[in-house]
């Protein structure tokens, strides 16, 4: 198969769809590997390094994309590039279609078959191809949001874990998954007053256990919410519910009672959000404020570590990238269930339900 990867242009983002180990190996495979000029640069690879893996070097994005059948990419195509998109092709990247009406109907315009990463599904429900990447954002999210509390940075001036003699600062981090797991034991290591809120007590418990109790534990509804997160210095917003809309569970009201300099940082921002005065931001511009409050809610946390999150993104996309192109789309999806839940659109159909559902556009079952 021939393989494209373009350069990413996504505001700030320096990651890459595919690092030198992994286009020698799809090379290896069998398969021809197109590679953007000056495509990582951004995390210190050169084309050289590409072309010594087995990669052919193209001048522009216009080139792979008119060259290759499947393009690798790491952030959702932006409109210039979806306009290259072809029915031919298969568009394998991070989509996050549930908050991104114009993205999804683009894509169903083109003609194109689309695979999500953050959508590929084991049975134990885990999302492999999501879990580095939440990782990152997730220890990111509590670096930020402390370097905010700082005054020289519009804070309260609040040093996370203190000093003794003076209080520590609270944090609340809201949705305890992979993202939210790392904010926490972020916040842990630096000496914060904690407090984790989900609505699955089995994962409650099992945090209890892993921080010895040293964390407060509370259940996801409006009373809990509004109590910790009206006394937070930092609240942390990490819900995922995969391939939808994140619900909003803090209110623009919430958000008001907090103390002025305090700092929210929105994870889910990707998907739509899950804090109401949260709106997607740029590494170039990455806060807003609201009554007092600091918003951090860039839409692509880990490109400020571009090059540790492309090597920990490769090292999990590669797999089903070797499968797509020894396979092709629908025999790959017919072995592999968890990979059948990543395809978002087939030939031009949208097919994953629940993007249909919150965007209200036609669904159409996924056939082969």
């Amino acid at each position: 198969m021939k393989i494209g990867v373009p350069k990413e242009i996504k505001n700030n983002e320096n990651r890459v769809g595919l690092v030198p180990g992994g286009v020698r190996q799809l090379v290896v495979d069998g398969n021809q590997v197109y590679i953007q000029k000056g495509a990582g640069l951004g995390i210190g690879i050169t084309d050289e390094e590409y072309i010594k893996a087995g990669a052919t070097i193209l001048e522009n994005a216009a080139a792979v994309f008119e060259t290759a059948e499947m393009i690798i990419k790491v952030k959702e195509p932006q409109p210039v590039e979806i306009a290259m998109l072809k029915p031919h092709h298969i568009l394998y990247t991070y989509l996050h279609l549930a908050a991104d009406p114009e993205q999804t109907i683009g894509l169903m315009k083109s003609g194109c078959t689309a695979i999500a990463y953050e959508t590929i599904q084991p049975a134990d429900g885990s999302l492999p191809l999501l879990v580095p990447m939440s990782e990152v954002a997730g220890r990111m999210a509590t670096q930020i949001g402390a370097s905010y509390l700082q005054l020289d940075h519009g804070g309260k001036g609040v040093l996370l874990g203190g000093v003794p003699g003076t209080r520590r600062a609270k944090v609340t981090v809201i949705g305890c998954g992979i993202a939210g797991t790392n904010s926490i034991k972020m916040a842990m290591g630096m000496g914060a007053d904690v407090t984790a809120i989900d609505l699955s007590t089995k994962r409650l418990a099992e945090l209890d256990d892993l921080f010895d109790n040293r964390i407060t534990t509370l259940f996801s509804n409006i009373d809990n919410i509004e109590q910790a997160v009206v006394n937070s210095d930092l609240v942390i917003g990490a819900v995922l519910i995969p391939g939808a809309k994140a619900p909003k569970l803090v209110t623009r009201e919430m958000i008001s009672k907090m103390e002025p300099g305090s700092v929210v940082v929105d994870i889910a921002v990707d998907q739509g959000g899950c804090i109401e005065t949260c709106k997607p931001t740029t590494h170039e511009k990455p806060t807003f404020n609201i009554d007092g409050v600091i918003h951090y809610c860039v839409a692509n946390m880990p490109g400020a570590v571009a090059r540790t999150s492309t090597y920990a993104l490769t090292n999990v996309t590669l797999k089903y990238a070797r499968m797509i192109a020894a396979k092709g789309v629908a025999e790959a999806a017919k072995n592999d269930e968890a990979f059948r839940k990543g395809i978002n659109v087939f030939k031009g159909g949208l097919v994953y339900e629940q993007v249909a559902l919150d965007l209200d556009l036609p669904y159409t079952p996924l056939r082969f």
